[in-house]
């Protein structure tokens, strides 16, 4: 694959992006998991600006933020002063969730199960945990309401678990019809990309399918990175590389590696 993973996943989820959509983006402290959970949804709506598409970014208090201005540090005196075309206060900036309003909700998490279920709480047992994780943050509200929620992580059969530990973002809950018994007013999960694979989840059954595998990445080694059983296609197609074009645009978008490298401080 001559484009990096960062790019290729950036082009995956900026076509998911549609015109006159509502997005929320959720803020990091840098690295791989600011790269996964901020930077490439943010570069991707920036790709989906770039094609015309008008769909709207909101990152806590800032309502549609000029994406290839970013600060370098997403503090909140810095989010506070990012232009922007408002700034929310912080008592109604997830009032978008629950008037179902937001289009798409953008999360990540440190496990996932087969029905689209998330976990950044902790690890183990709740009152024992063997790792406590950064919380919960907004994510109820995501997974709860958005119409659509994106989820972006890194994928390993530690991250692929048959059922998280805690539920910090409800997807499709034990299986088909739980959500609605709950009276959610979101879709729930849509779509999972990862640094091997792009899934979804089946309309009727709502278990976890692969879409396509990224170039040079094997149906074996996706089942072993992951800790459930997945529905196959017949065939399985190979996730498409960016173009030369597509590339250019996401060097000029990010230059510095801010946001697919986690560069900021």
């Amino acid at each position: 694959m001559t484009a990096t993973l960062e790019e290729l996943l950036c082009v995956q989820v900026s076509a998911e992006l549609e015109d006159g959509g509502l997005g929320f983006i959720g803020l990091g402290t840098g690295g791989r998991s600011f790269a996964f959970a901020v930077g490439i949804p943010s570069v991707a709506v920036a790709l989906a600006h770039r094609r015309g598409i008008d769909f709207i970014a909101q990152y806590g208090v800032a309502l549609e933020p000029d994406i290839e201005n970013a600060p370098r540090c997403f503090e909140d005196r810095n989010l506070l002063t990012w232009p922007s075309s408002a700034n929310l206060a912080v008592e109604t900036c997830l009032d978008g969730f629950k008037r179902g309003k937001m289009s798409v909700g953008f999360i990540s998490g440190a496990q996932i199960d087969k029905y689209g279920n998330l976990n950044s709480v902790a690890i183990g047992d709740y009152r024992k945990p063997k790792v406590r994780l950064v919380g919960g943050i907004a994510q109820p509200d995501h997974a709860a309401n958005a119409k659509r929620t994106i989820i972006i992580l890194p994928h390993a059969r530690r991250t692929f678990v048959e059922k998280v530990d805690y539920r910090s973002a409800f997807g499709f809950g034990d299986g088909p019809g739980h959500r609605e018994r709950l009276g959610l007013i979101g879709g729930g999960p849509a779509k999972v990309f990862t640094d091997l694979a792009v899934l979804d989840f089946h309309p009727e059954s709502k278990l976890m399918r692969v879409v396509s595998l990224h170039p040079g990445v094997t149906r074996q080694q996706l089942v072993e990175e992951t800790g459930f059983a997945l529905i196959w296609p017949d065939e399985v197609p190979t996730t498409p590389e960016p173009t030369e074009a597509e590339r250019q645009a996401i060097a000029e978008i990010d230059p510095d590696g801010a946001f697919l490298n986690g560069r900021i401080f």
